[in-house]
């Protein structure tokens, strides 16, 4: 059960990281309402994000590439 719980604290943290990245990009709560935390059966954590728009994911597209030419 511990296994469960700190994937599932893994999953949430990380979710809320990427809700917090959208948010921070002005991008509609509606738009991203769809992430979830969970746990597969086996204890792995993920994130499910859901269907996002084509406009939030080429936002999201484009918040990477500024990060990515900033950091070379």
């Amino acid at each position: 059960m511990q296994t469960w719980r700190d994937a599932w604290g893994r999953a949430d943290d990380a979710a809320e990281s990427i809700r917090a990245t959208l948010a921070a990009l002005d991008i509609p709560e509606a738009a991203w309402s769809g992430i979830r935390p969970t746990v597969t059966y086996n204890g792995f954590p993920y994130v499910h994000l859901g269907m996002l728009p084509a406009d939030v994911v080429e936002q999201i597209a484009e918040a990477m590439r500024v990060t990515e030419t900033s950091a070379h």
